[in-house]
């Protein structure tokens, strides 16, 4: 009865609406993804690939080292050019440093071996003042270190050759005992001046002091000393006991030992402006 009440035409689009079962459908092919092949290598190629890696990586490291080496060569160079130039001015310091020093050391061994001999009284008094007055001799000695502290400071003293830097050191050394030396002078030299102002008057120490050039000792005019140390010029007193006090302090200043490490400085400043100098291939 039911199928008596739809038409035809209602039962064809019934059945064009119905879906199509899924083994109606045409089978469609699968895709399958094949892996690429693979060349296996032998143990001989790792070998090889691993030796030319680390040659690569060792040749950088070499050409690295070179780079560094030739840098650090030309900065010890700029270095020790400058570090002769104030070697250089400290041998020129020291030059009249150690002449000063060394006429003041033989001005006093005479005041002593005069004092020693003769009576203060029975000694020309211009000879008093001349070979009295170096007692108070004073001078210094800085060195120039600028770029000493300079390389010190920065690490740069490791650019130069292990013997070059132990000879700096050396001299560095003794320039700073030879600095410490003066300071511990001072109190002295202090006292010194005190106890000569009893001792000589003013006028007659500026005109002996006036006859020193310390710096150039073969320029002194030999003639006007001897003529001055003939004058019975006279002294603020005669006490022995402050002439030996006077005599006692000077010796105490050690002037001949100053002298001596003076001298030790000049030569070694002197061989190390060489030993620089012909390491660094640097030119006058």
């Amino acid at each position: 009865m039911f199928a008596d009440s739809i038409s035809k035409y209602e039962i064809e689009a019934l059945y064009r609406t119905t879906p199509t079962p899924l083994h109606n459908y045409p089978k469609k092919a699968m895709e399958v993804h094949h892996h690429p092949e693979v060349e296996k290598k032998g143990f001989k190629e790792y070998v090889l690939e691993g030796l030319m890696i680390f040659l690569a990586v060792l040749m950088g490291f070499i050409a690295e080292n070179i780079r560094e080496s030739i840098t650090e060569h030309n900065r010890a160079k700029e270095y020790a050019e400058t570090m002769v130039a104030d070697l250089k001015a400290d041998t020129a310091n020291l030059n009249i440093y150690l002449t000063y020093y060394t006429f003041a050391t033989n001005q006093t061994d005479t005041l002593m071996q005069l004092l020693s001999a003769s009576e203060i009284k029975n000694i020309t008094g211009g000879k008093l003042y001349w070979y009295g007055g170096a007692g108070v001799a004073k001078a210094a000695f800085v060195p120039n270190d600028a770029t000493f502290q300079q390389m010190k400071s920065s690490g740069s003293l490791r650019f130069f050759k292990k013997t070059i830097a132990r000879e700096v050191a050396t001299y560095d050394q003794l320039c700073r005992r030879s600095i410490r030396d003066q300071e511990a002078d001072q109190l002295l030299w202090a006292d010194l001046r005190s106890i000569k102002g009893q001792i000589f008057e003013f006028q007659y120490n500026k005109e002996g002091n006036d006859m020193i050039t310390y710096s150039h000792p073969d320029k002194r005019n030999y003639v006007k000393i001897a003529a001055f140390c003939k004058q019975n010029l006279p002294l603020l007193t005669y006490d022995k006991a402050i002439f030996n006090q006077y005599l006692e302090l000077t010796r105490a200043r050690f002037l001949s030992y100053k002298v001596i490490e003076g001298k030790k400085i000049l030569k070694s400043a002197t061989k190390l402006i060489a030993d620089i100098k012909k390491e660094y291939h640097i030119e006058e």
